[in-house]
């Protein structure tokens, strides 16, 4: 057996008391002795330095001081029950226990009570252990405060509309969770040169929101972008890659920075700082990243709405215009057929101010038509006929002619990769594309400067590109080829930059643009399975990108086509079918002039009809079936063509359209060639030519 404590024997020269009291001097754990009315007799320097009070403060308090309030009816409780039958128990090994310490914050703890009543004393001795030291707990309870402060962001991420709640809340959650002063969040602009500081908490002097400034690669920001890593610095007065006398004067000494990145691209960087060094590790490395990449798809999720939305009102646009194209040019058809045939009389020949006055009406209903042809483009309602384009070749007979008559202070460069392919295109859509960028190229440099065409093919798509080509994640797509203008101009800032696809909308000057350029080639693109890119900045110039598909083979076995003639064989019969009558007037009116033979109709119905009576009665079918393709509510002149094919496979099919909004459905696979509306009589008759010498 061995002997009672208070029996042993103690080395000569040390008595109890003085044991005991260096025990309880010395002990790591809080120890509390208290009396059986809750107040505090004792109170070691443990016990003082856990609670956050002063030496020698402590005794005399009552327990409750220690107890949170929220648990203070229990606590009472508890401790009434414990007095009538006291014993040694451990408090706090299967749940939470908290004590209140002087400044109102709490400490988890553990708390181990030995009754003394066995001693002949009337106390209760407890010892009071802060489980936060531990390295094991604390870890465990950042981790946890970790996880709730990133469900909290990612809370806010779901519910918040508008990203710059989550950019403003985003640097303190993260300074919060870690339970640090200083969070940053710092973007790019667009044009990748400035940073600005989106949201912060903390900050110090010089340190302002929203304020931009020119990123440097010798700072933590800069180093997290051009690394594209995180950036951990345990001791900043040791620190030699960026100035830190600033942060010095703050108080900070250390860091953590981590990149935030939008479709593999990097962005900005979230950084906290702490004025303690050697303050982060592995585990404030992985929640901060985490928070950047909660962040980065908030941005990613923005960018996707705002592009949805500006093609929704693109596209909202483009049926409106595509509607109004339609009826435009069945007007321009009348106009100028009957313009043609009125310079053809006589009468306005031999006047010597007729000629001059249709001349110049006819010149203002061109205009029109070309208007209408800018609407069209914008809103993919014209129809195209892709073929190989040779690139390199277009760019440098434009770049010839541009030279002849721009301005000679502008410098034309151009600069085709070796081996460039051809795209797949509209050969003077694309032509009229690259003009059209070339001249708003010219108007943003007043005082010249230089224009440089190039083109190259891409190896590779970024995902954002896909995205906007629409390909499939899987679909390696037909590859493409990017033509850039680059000028040196004076640029365009974000808001311009913005609405620069937006038909009618212009910086000029009134009268001198219409607003129709870019949306032009912005609809050409589109519709010919490509995109535009535009990177400017307001005085650093401009570069427009047209990205269009490789053509397939055979579309490069096609590329020379023979010359097109417009001689009809006199007497050639042709059924025209057209719902509006003064179009059908003025398309008869041509025919007749063609020498063709015509016989008109005003439907589909109508037209299938006489065919069937001249089968019957076994007559010459006409040699061609000229027809409008909307011919008002009855049968579509695409469907009077098909029953046409079918049942008398040798008439040939020309169809035309002033290329209503719906003009484009199916009309990939049609086998039948198409006349724009408004055409004049030499058109046609080329039109004409071509099918039926096919």
């Amino acid at each position: 057996m061995n002997e009672p404590l208070d029996s042993a024997p103690l080395p000569p020269g040390i008595d109890a008391t003085t044991v005991f009291r260096s025990l309880f001097v010395a002990s790591p754990d809080g120890i509390l002795l208290v009396d059986a009315a809750g107040e505090i007799l004792l109170a070691s320097p443990s016990a003082e330095r856990l609670m956050g009070y002063e030496p020698g403060t402590l005794a005399g308090l009552h327990i409750e001081a220690l107890v949170p309030d929220s648990i203070r009816p229990r606590h009472a409780e508890f401790r009434e029950r414990y007095g009538h039958a006291p014993r040694a128990r451990p408090m706090g090994t299967q749940m939470d226990l908290v004590a209140k310490r002087r400044d109102g914050s709490e400490v988890m703890v553990e708390i181990a009570l030995s009754p003394l009543q066995a001693h002949g004393l009337p106390y209760v001795m407890a010892s009071v252990r802060g489980i936060g030291e531990y390295p094991r707990v604390r870890q465990a309870l950042q981790r946890a405060r970790c996880s709730e402060h990133l469900a909290q962001l990612g809370k806010l991420a779901v519910d918040a509309r508008d990203p710059q709640d989550i950019l403003a809340q985003a640097p303190a959650i993260a300074a919060e969770a870690l339970e640090l002063r200083t969070a940053m969040l710092h973007l790019l602009d667009p044009g990748r040169t400035l940073l600005r500081l989106a949201g912060g908490v903390g900050l110090g002097a010089g340190e302002r929101l929203g304020a931009s400034t020119e990123w440097r690669a010798d700072s933590p920001e800069g180093l997290v972008l051009t690394r594209s890593e995180p950036l951990m610095v345990e001791d900043l007065r040791q620190e030699q890659r960026f100035p830190v006398e600033h942060a010095l004067r703050l108080g900070r000494l250390s860091l953590l920075s981590v990149p935030v990145s939008d479709r593999g691209k990097v962005v900005g960087a979230l950084t906290v700082w702490s004025g303690l060094d050697r303050r982060f590790g592995d585990a404030e490395l992985r929640f901060m990243e985490s928070v950047a990449n909660l962040l980065g798809t908030c941005l990613q999720r923005a960018q996707t709405e705002e592009a949805l939305s500006h093609s929704q009102r693109l596209e909202a646009v483009g049926q409106l215009t595509g509607g109004i194209a339609h009826d435009f040019n069945n007007l321009l058809t009348v106009i100028q057929g009957n313009l043609q045939v009125l310079a053809d009389l006589p009468a306005v020949g031999g006047d010597t101010l007729a000629p001059q006055l249709v001349a110049a009406a006819t010149r203002a209903s061109r205009r029109g038509a070309d208007l209408t042809g800018k609407l069209l483009a914008f809103s993919r309602r014209q129809v195209l006929q892709p073929t190989a384009v040779d690139v390199e070749a277009l760019l440098r007979s434009l770049a010839d002619m541009l030279r002849r008559t721009l301005d000679q202070r502008i410098r034309i460069h151009v600069d085709v990769a070796d081996g460039c392919p051809d795209v797949l295109a509209d050969a003077s859509q694309l032509e009229s594309a690259v003009l059209n960028i070339a001249i708003n190229a010219r108007d943003a440099m007043p005082g010249g400067g230089d224009l440089v065409f190039s083109a190259a093919p891409l190896p590779q798509l970024t995902p954002e590109l896909r995205e906007q080509l629409e390909l499939d994640p899987q679909d390696p797509g037909p590859g493409y080829v990017c033509i850039a203008i680059r000028d040196t101009g004076t640029g365009m800032p974000e808001a311009v930059k913005e609405r620069a696809f937006e038909p009618f909308f212009t910086t000029k000057q009134a009268g001198r643009g219409t607003g129709l350029g870019l949306s032009t080639v912005y609809g050409f693109a589109r519709q010919s399975q490509g995109t535009v890119l535009i990177d400017s900045e307001a005085g650093l110039g401009t570069v427009l990108s047209i990205v269009l598909p490789q053509p397939p083979a055979e579309a490069l076995e096609a590329r020379a086509e023979l010359p097109a003639t417009s001689e009809l064989a006199p007497g050639t019969r042709v059924l025209l079918v057209e719902d509006d009558a003064e179009v059908r007037l003025v398309a008869r009116r041509f025919l007749k002039d063609l020498g063709c033979g015509v016989t008109a109709c005003a439907s589909g119905e109508e037209a299938l009809a006489w065919l069937q009576e001249l089968r019957e009665k076994q007559e010459m079918l006409p040699a061609c079936l000229l027809s409008d393709v909307a011919l008002g509510a009855g049968m579509r002149g695409t469907e009077l063509a098909r029953q046409v094919q079918e049942a008398w496979p040798d008439m040939k099919i020309l169809l035309t359209s002033g290329f209503s909004a719906d003009l484009l459905q199916g009309a990939a696979d049609w086998s039948w060639p198409l006349l724009p509306k408004p055409y004049n009589r030499a058109e046609l008759a080329e039109a004409l030519a071509r099918i039926l010498r096919d």
